[in-house]
């Protein structure tokens, strides 16, 4: 459905598309960055796709709110436009940690991780794709929440396997601690944008 305001038509579908794009950018991108740690994209690439991140949900954000009509809830949207963005941030904010604490290698933990991250951020892509004609998404929606609950037991074991050897130095726990939280919050991000367009859909069927 298209909104039309002040003489200008704006497509809501297509911008939750295109800011849908720019999140796995940038989440291929920290992949990446991860899996051929230290070389892939520099942490400065993924602040600049990240940035393209945030202009994409601005200008979903600015649409909505000047649209006379919407096709959906405004506040809905907006939450939509917030949660989606939130999955760029926390997928950057991993890889800056990678940078920070000086990491000399991944963990297979962490490729893990890395890997559903990815995954999870591709059926979000699909879900957004889909929500116009409410294809295929009953099965993005669980598709995704099924990776949130892998990442959620593959954190936990990476962050348990941590204090198993005391022989560790604690300075590296903490620093691995974080990462595997952060790397895990992005994926979490991806569930609660699919929640979100999940609601949508309830209240539009």
């Amino acid at each position: 459905m298209k909104i039309s305001f002040g003489g200008k038509t704006t497509d809501v579908h297509g911008e939750l598309t295109q800011a849908g794009d720019e999140v796995l950018a940038v989440v291929r991108a920290v992949e990446r960055r991860i899996r051929e740690w230290p070389a892939g994209p520099s942490q400065d690439e993924i602040k600049d796709l990240e940035h393209k991140a945030d202009n994409a949900t601005s200008e979903l954000l600015t649409q909505v709110n000047v649209a006379f009509v919407t096709p959906y809830d405004r506040e809905d949207l907006i939450t939509l436009a917030f949660a989606v963005d939130d999955v760029a941030d926390a997928a950057e904010n991993a890889s800056e940690l990678f940078g920070l604490y000086g990491v000399e290698a991944p963990t297979k933990q962490a490729l893990q991780l890395c890997e559903l991250l990815l995954q999870a951020t591709e059926q979000l892509v699909a879900l957004l794709g889909g929500l116009r004609r409410k294809k295929g998404t009953s099965d993005a929606i669980r598709l995704i929440k099924e990776i949130e609950d892998n990442a959620d037991n593959v954190a936990r074991a990476a962050r348990a396997s941590l204090f198993k050897d005391d022989r560790i130095d604690p300075v590296l726990v903490i620093r691995w601690k974080d990462i595997y939280e952060a790397l895990e919050e992005a994926v979490d991000a991806c569930e609660t944008a699919a929640h979100r367009v999940g609601n949508i859909l309830v209240k539009n069927a």
